[in-house]
């Protein structure tokens, strides 16, 4: 799969599958575009799926500035370019998702609509938004991750799942396969990008998205609370919600039956026509 130069003439990786309509797919903090694996398998049967290692990220972990949402955004933007995308569906996951919210007002007139799946305006909580994650959270993960990166991101990756989600899962063995063939970033990379995480606050930006948007989350999610998807979804003037009942943080992964439905009717919505 292919490299691609950013404005900065930093090479990031991104897989490119299928053919067609364009999807392109954001993965969260500490992931890779590997996470996709079912969206990858399914999807690119009728559409082309286009999934970006984030910059600090998987293959693209060799790269010189920060991981900031400014750089992030700016990444994405670069890949549309060099690909030279239009109308297609962005879709992002967790930290993917403010990605996407960052990078909406450049990429708006080539975009079809927008997902937001996982998703908060703002990771981390203040006194006028109580759906984030509290600062002794957030400052306790930065800790860890110093102390002890892979036991940091074992605790991390096990908020993932609701309790009891993977238990007798028919996919159970090949899900946690999928994560444990994912290379984490460094610790520099992942501190780097926890900080961003904690400073980025979207709500500012949630008015101005006028393309049709989907939010979809899980009830049981442990890391972006259901209420902050909520919010999203009463903030964003033209959003519709989709609730994973007995889904935490990665529905697309423990119900990506459903999940892939789901996008592929919203697509079908937009386009009119049948995918």
């Amino acid at each position: 799969m292919p490299w691609y130069q950013n404005r900065k003439g930093e090479s990031l990786w991104y897989e490119d599958l299928g053919s067609g309509r364009t999807v392109i797919l954001l993965h969260g903090w500490c992931m890779s575009s590997a996470v996709w694996k079912y969206q990858f398998e399914y999807l690119s049967e009728s559409l082309r799926v286009v999934a970006p290692d984030i910059r600090g990220h998987g293959r693209s972990s060799k790269v010189c500035t920060s991981l900031t949402f400014s750089n992030f955004a700016e990444d994405l933007v670069d890949l549309i370019m060099e690909l030279k995308l239009s109308e297609l569906l962005l879709v992002g996951w967790s930290m993917g998702a403010q990605i996407a919210m960052e990078a909406y007002a450049d990429l708006s007139d080539r975009l079809l609509g927008l997902m937001l799946v996982s998703a908060t305006p703002r990771f981390k909580a203040s006194e006028d938004f109580s759906y984030g994650l509290a600062d002794k959270d957030t400052s306790g993960m930065r800790l860890k991750l110093l102390r002890n990166r892979e036991r940091a991101l074992d605790g991390f990756y096990s908020l993932l799942f609701a309790d009891g989600e993977l238990e007798n899962h028919p996919l159970a063995i090949d899900i946690k396969r999928v994560l444990s063939q994912i290379a984490p970033p460094d610790t520099t990379a992942s501190i780097d990008a926890l900080d961003s995480l904690a400073r980025a606050d979207m709500r500012g930006k949630l008015a101005g998205i006028a393309s049709p948007a989907l939010i979809l989350n899980g009830a049981l999610d442990q890391i972006c609370s259901p209420e902050a998807s909520t919010y999203l979804k009463n903030n964003i003037p033209s959003a519709q919600q989709v609730v994973f009942p007995e889904s935490g943080h990665a529905p697309f992964l423990t119900s990506h039956i459903k999940f892939n439905q789901e996008l592929l009717k919203f697509l079908r919505g937009i386009c009119e026509q049948n995918y």
